[in-house]
């Protein structure tokens, strides 16, 4: 069977987020394999936003491994501080960057990012991974991407 999400494109960014998060649910509720949910989870996401890029980085061992995502070629490994992803695991916190310019430490992936938001997946108290979400314009997240995002990092954890 065919997967699909249905939104209304003329949606607010709000309504949205609204619609795909119960979708995003059902899809990966009935899937056990950890790298097929945040696939399609990445390919939702890209679908509906059209971000540079979004994807996942998921701590194993000592540092943050690549993992499925949508858009150009990114960094394979990224250390605990290092970069958004890093610090965002570090510190097991949500972190919105408006100008990745002006990010100390930024790791450029791609020149064409100019704005970031890093959302840390955590159980138990336990940083598992990152989403990592990049655009193509200054400022473009806010409040309501940090708010239905954790929500989704919420989501995953809970398949973890």
């Amino acid at each position: 069977m065919a997967e699909s999400i249905l939104i209304y494109q003329n949606a607010t960014k709000e309504a949205k987020y609204k619609q795909i998060l119960p979708q995003i649910n059902a899809l990966i509720e009935p899937e056990t394999d950890r790298t097929a949910n945040l696939a399609n989870i990445a390919a939702v996401l890209k679908e509906v936003f059209n971000p540079l890029w979004v994807g996942f980085y998921e701590w194993k061992t000592d540092e943050l491994v690549l993992g499925p995502f949508q858009g150009p070629i990114a960094c394979a490994r990224i250390k605990s501080g290092k970069g958004v992803c890093g610090k965002s695991f570090e510190i097991a916190k949500t972190i919105v960057v408006p100008d990745v310019d002006k990010f100390p430490g930024h790791i450029f992936c791609s020149n064409s990012s100019k704005s970031e938001i890093v959302v840390p997946i955590i159980r138990n108290g336990e940083v598992l991974a990152v989403l990592d979400v990049d655009s193509y314009k200054l400022n473009h997240f806010d409040d309501v991407d940090q708010e239905y995002l954790e929500q989704l990092a919420n989501l995953i954890s809970n398949k973890w």
